[in-house]
């Protein structure tokens, strides 16, 4: 979605809630803001250590170590980097094409680019103060092996491995 399209959304539910009632709208808008300013800097932490960690591994060694060939160790060193990565998919997607262009196999693509958007070892923080730690450990856990099948599949599906 169109980030203007959400700020226009966004401003005609608030100023829509405001006529329908104030006191309810300014209560909902200081709780927010307060949530958010819990939540800062736990967020600007990770977001030093990803960006930290981005500047000082070189692509050239990302694909490196992603596309020798043995795909059950390159898959588990892209699962890996994917848990303890932290991107937004506008920047992990065209990094998934650039590790394809560079002749890393699909199926440490996909096992990269899934434990990315699904498994959040540096949000584990965050999602234990609001699920708890045995909800957040075993959706970890989950998303993890939802990832390494959806790797074992596209591997499959593209000839990469065979079953």
């Amino acid at each position: 979605m169109d980030t203007v399209l959400v700020v226009v959304i966004t401003a005609i539910a608030l100023t829509t809630s405001a006529v329908i009632d104030p006191q309810k709208t300014i209560l909902a808008l200081r709780r927010a803001l307060k949530r958010f300013g819990s939540l800062l800097p736990s967020f600007l932490t990770m977001l030093a250590f990803v960006s930290l960690v981005l500047a000082l591994v070189p692509q050239a060694a990302i694909v490196y170590y992603l596309g020798q060939g043995r795909l059950v160790e390159a898959s588990g060193i892209a699962a890996v980097l994917g848990s303890l990565s932290l991107m937004p998919g506008f920047v992990a997607f065209p990094l998934a094409g650039i590790l394809a262009q560079n002749g890393v196999a699909k199926m440490v693509v996909a096992a990269f680019t899934t434990t990315l958007m699904m498994v959040g070892v540096l949000t584990y923080p965050i999602e234990k103060q609001y699920f708890g730690a045995k909800v957040t450990i075993v959706r970890n856990l989950l998303s993890l092996a939802v990832a390494m099948l959806v790797s074992v599949a596209i591997g499959v599906y593209f000839g990469e491995i065979g079953l």
